[in-house]
């Protein structure tokens, strides 16, 4: 069992390197941070343009392997570098990380956990309401983009805060309310109140993929004959479904579970943008912007080392499911 995640875990660091390198690369490529100082007045002679470039390791006179060379070795020392301002990086996205996670990680295990229980329980009742129900619904949400879900909710919370409830009960702007004193509990309260969207947005896409998964994954071994084997030694239906039947159809779906995390951080920079979180995924729209190119590779790294997390945890699920892989 050791072993095996020994060498899982070298061959995710493998791939993360690989990952954040070619994600510098195509940044310093592609962007261009001398264009930031073309519209300033006066404009900055050509020798200033360098020097402040040069120290920031962002002039493209240098060769591109000797920019990645000292990026490469300040993010062994972990040093992200220099912003275009001049700022760190690393002071920005210490900040931005913890937003960007709670939110999905939030996301992530309310989808997974009704998208797993509303799979499985479609499949049990295969041909039913509740399984057309869940169909429809899963296919109507996997049609309309996050951008347009998200909108879609801030008008129904709007609808309801002024006709259902006659109070903001859904605060759709911000992580939390500025300036407000209300003591510990009225804080969380409010923050609690602002995750409740975001949450929703992210979690309804994850919920509708994974159920279908799972029906999926369920229909294939309820005619199992290991099923039939542990009903006629005198279990229940119902227990034999859930320890049997259901711990077997998951074992494909926590496979699933990495891939879904890398979903998971697409969607959220459009959930960020929209309800005004400041999080990993707005900084990115807005380096690209700004050419910050030693920013982007940041958040490119940081995104691999979270689906590298995943994959091990998925892993270490995928263990606990099937003995066969911890022997």
């Amino acid at each position: 069992m050791a072993g095996f995640l020994a060498r899982r875990l070298l061959s995710y660091v493998v791939l993360v390197a690989v990952a954040a390198s070619l994600a510098y690369l195509l940044a310093a490529v592609a962007l261009d941070p001398r264009s930031n100082y073309a519209d300033r007045t006066p404009k900055p002679p050509p020798g200033v343009v360098d020097a402040q470039l040069t120290a920031l390791n962002l002039n493209d006179k240098t060769p591109l392997l000797q920019r990645y060379a000292v990026w490469a070795g300040g993010v062994v020392r972990g040093d992200f570098g220099k912003t275009v301002t001049g700022a760190s990086v690393n002071d920005d996205l210490a900040r931005r990380m913890g937003v960007t996670f709670r939110l999905i990680l939030l996301g992530l295990v309310f989808g997974s956990l009704l998208g797993v229980a509303v799979g499985a329980y479609a499949a049990v009742r295969q041909y039913g309401w509740f399984d057309r129900l869940s169909a429809g619904l899963s296919f109507l949400v996997l049609a309309v983009p996050v951008v347009v879900l998200a909108n879609m909710l801030i008008l129904l919370a709007s609808w309801a805060n002024d006709n259902l409830f006659g109070t903001q009960v859904f605060l759709v702007s911000g992580e939390y309310t500025g300036g407000l004193e209300a003591g510990f509990w009225g804080q969380l309260l409010d923050r609690l109140q602002h995750l409740v969207l975001p949450t929703v947005s992210l979690s309804l896409g994850l919920t509708a993929v994974f159920s279908r998964y799972q029906r999926n994954m369920m229909l294939d071994v309820l005619g199992a004959d290991f099923l039939r084997t542990a009903m006629a030694k005198g279990l229940s239906r119902r227990r034999a479904l859930v320890t049997h039947g259901l711990r077997t159809a998951l074992i494909p779906v926590v496979t699933y579970f990495a891939f879904t995390f890398g979903v998971l951080l697409t969607g959220a920079t459009f959930t960020e943008k929209i309800f005004g979180w400041h999080g990993l995924g707005e900084q990115l729209i807005n380096s690209i912007f700004t050419n910050d190119v030693n920013t982007v590779a940041a958040i490119s790294l940081l995104a691999a080392v979270a689906v590298l997390f995943a994959a091990l945890a998925a892993d270490l699920l995928h263990a606990a499911l099937d003995p066969r892989v911890r022997a």
